[in-house]
């Protein structure tokens, strides 16, 4: 993945708007139109404007390196499928009318693929044989389409939206839940990794089928979902752990730590549970969003699409599967959700657009312009992406759009700051502001 590293915004496609959309229900929606991050073609479906595409670049970045980081292995699938292969799983009309159907000139029958479980197994039916060729895991970051009855809240629910989804393929049951531990550990890591506090909670299979399922949840006043859970599990910290992937039993052991804390969703929530297992000082109840789904359904596609290997005995055995979501796209709602003020968004550092904003408050001032200038070539060489506003505005414009796309750190260059020697240094998150040397805010941002 390749980022331009700094942008001028007197050169930038970035329509910010002043006035809140009328469409517009939730704040994400809200922030995501005025912040120029999207622009809706039609009903749950949207175009992703410069800002918007970078935070969707980042978003997947993280995605990819924990899945690479557990041996789960990039691919890419078409988005158009053939309507034979779900009906080999039995699984064409379970979406019913949230499929997208459609024939080709010749009158083949196809579908906008929701999701990739019969793909992948056909994929690996044709190439794996043996029980050398397990355990496999692998994945892809594609666009799917579900035909919502009511697409609203943005790219919370929309239509069309950005996908990882992963496959695993084991020998057994057993191993199979080895590498559906792996993958839970890896979502933990990678919301963390976001600036998120996800909690796992057992969930209902519904149209994907199997018998173990989880869904990752983050707390937001505006989640579709009731959550009560112990509020010890905010406080986790997997990031500082050491954890080897490879280590079974470590894994388990994290998973079953993590999950011996009570967390329910509406579905199932058990009151009397939740009183007698959580001191009345950590219960807590909140709205939550979904982010990530995980699933293991054992045999459910292997065995009708024929996707088999030998054993070491000589055996024939359909392989063991499992699949595991994460909504990208839909994740730039949600962390904007989660992650906001009364003036905007407040991007966490390692998924924002870019980490600083180079303000110059009097633009086509000889001395300001040099300052900015030289300040503009040293983040780059630095490393440090950076959006400089050297546009002809008033200062008010510039701090409410910077606001507004909530990029994490400001560096305020004017006249009386250069006159002294000094320029202002602003957090997104915290709102403190230090003035220092130029020198001094490169080396703090460079920390």
């Amino acid at each position: 993945m390749r980022l331009s590293p700094a942008v001028r915004m007197s050169e930038y496609f970035l329509p910010t708007l002043r006035e809140t959309p009328s469409e517009a229900e939730i704040v994400s929606h809200r922030l995501m139109l005025r912040a120029g991050m999207v622009r809706q073609e039609s009903a749950g479906i949207y175009s992703w404007l410069p800002l918007g595409y970078r935070v969707l670049r980042k978003i997947e970045q993280i995605v990819r390196e924990e899945m690479d980081a557990i041996g789960c292995h990039e691919v890419l699938m078409p988005t158009l499928q053939s309507a034979d292969l779900w009906r080999r799983s039995g699984r064409y009309d379970d979406y019913g009318k949230e499929m997208l159907r459609l024939q080709d000139r010749h009158e083949r029958e196809m579908l906008y693929g929701p999701t990739n479980e019969e793909m992948i197994t056909d994929i690996f039916r044709e190439h794996a044989k043996s029980y050398k060729d397990v355990p496999r895991m692998m994945y892809h970051i594609q666009w799917k389409f579900r035909d919502e009855v009511r697409p609203r809240f943005g790219v919370m629910r929309g239509r069309e939206f950005l996908m990882k989804d992963g496959y695993s393929f084991d020998l057994t049951a057993e191993e199979g839940r080895i590498s559906y531990n792996k993958q839970f550990v890896a979502y933990l890591r990678l919301y963390a990794r976001m600036g998120l506090q996800a909690i796992p909670m057992a969930a209902d299979t519904g149209p994907i089928g199997g018998d173990m399922s989880h869904e990752f949840i983050i707390l937001a006043e505006t989640g579709e979902s009731q959550v009560w859970c112990d509020s010890d599990l905010l406080n986790l910290d997997l990031l500082n752990a050491k954890i080897d992937h490879r280590d079974a039993d470590q894994m388990s052991d994290v998973i079953g730590k993590v999950t011996s804390y009570y967390a329910a969703t509406d579905e199932q929530h058990d009151q009397a549970k939740f009183e007698s297992e959580v001191p009345e000082d950590r219960r807590l109840s909140a709205r939550g969003i979904e982010v990530g789904h995980i699933f293991f359904f054992g045999d459910k596609y292997s065995t009708p699409l024929g996707a088999k290997v030998q054993t070491k005995d000589g055996q024939t055995v359909p392989v063991q599967s499992g699949s595991y979501g994460v909504g990208v796209s839909r994740l730039a709602g949600a962390i904007i959700e989660a992650s906001h003020d009364e003036n905007g968004i407040v991007w966490p550092e390692p998924v924002a657009p870019f980490k600083v904003a180079l303000i110059n408050l009097r633009s086509g001032d000889s001395a300001c312009d040099a300052a900015c200038d030289d300040l503009y070539a040293k983040l780059q060489e630095a490393g440090i992406e950076v959006i400089y506003d050297d546009r002809e505005e008033r200062a008010g414009v510039k701090f409410a759009d910077m606001e507004l796309i909530g990029i994490p750190w400001q560096i305020i260059v004017g006249p009386k700051g250069l006159a002294n020697g000094v320029v202002e240094l602003k957090s997104r998150a915290s709102g403190e502001k230090v003035e220092l040397s130029a020198e001094s805010a490169l080396a703090k941002l460079a920390e």
